[in-house]
């Protein structure tokens, strides 16, 4: 990925706080000789990601244990109109360009096929992502076999991440002006404020 120095992000709680936002990853591994992807939501342990394929999936039997991978979590994007500038009405020297937010993890994959290990994974995937909700709902809602049998058809994985790239393409190399424009326009086409804390960053 093209970094420039004023796009990175490498602080460990912002790129922490961005996967947990944004936690569908998608997945790039070189199968067969081919580059493919797969989309999955994850979480993040210190250096280490977990998810879970279908067992289906014949990525799980493909990629062999210690396989490089790339995982890219996609934040907020925008265009970004020239005529958002003050600085366009005074020098004109502004072209169009693309906000944008995302991490790319890098890392070596392990498959799992351990019934507690995948019980206790997608019970705290659930459990993240139903805790918003005013009647959560639960693994254990669902009967006991019923849960047994959908197990088995599913594999976990685990990355061992050996690096972490953030980059927040957000209006940094402008001026405040400049900054200012652009986040008025995007409150003006109704973006949250969620995304425009990501498509507009102080320097």
């Amino acid at each position: 990925m093209y970094l420039p120095k004023h796009f990175s992000e490498q602080r460990p709680e912002v790129i922490r706080a961005f996967v947990e936002r944004h936690p569908l990853g998608a997945l790039v591994a070189v199968r067969q000789g081919e580059l493919c992807a797969e989309h999955v939501p994850m979480i993040l342990y210190g250096k280490t990601l977990r998810a879970h394929v279908a067992r289906a999936n014949s990525i799980w039997r493909e990629l062999a244990p210690g396989s490089p991978v790339l995982v890219i979590f996609q934040g907020a994007d925008a265009y970004v109109s020239p005529s958002v500038y003050p600085s366009k009405s005074e020098t004109g020297q502004v072209v169009p360009t693309w906000n944008y937010a995302v991490v790319h993890v890098r890392g070596t994959i392990r498959f799992i096929e351990d019934a507690a290990w995948l019980r206790a994974f997608v019970t705290e995937l659930t459990q993240r992502h139903e805790a918003p909700r005013a009647r959560p709902w639960a693994v254990g809602d669902a009967p006991d076999a019923y849960v047994d049998a959908l197990l088995q058809a599913i594999v976990g994985l685990e990355i061992e991440v050996t690096s972490v790239d953030g980059k927040w393409k957000a209006s940094q190399n402008r001026n405040d002006a400049d900054r200012a424009g652009v986040e008025a326009g995007f409150a003006a086409e109704g973006r949250t404020e969620e995304e425009r804390s990501e498509l507009v960053k102080v320097r």
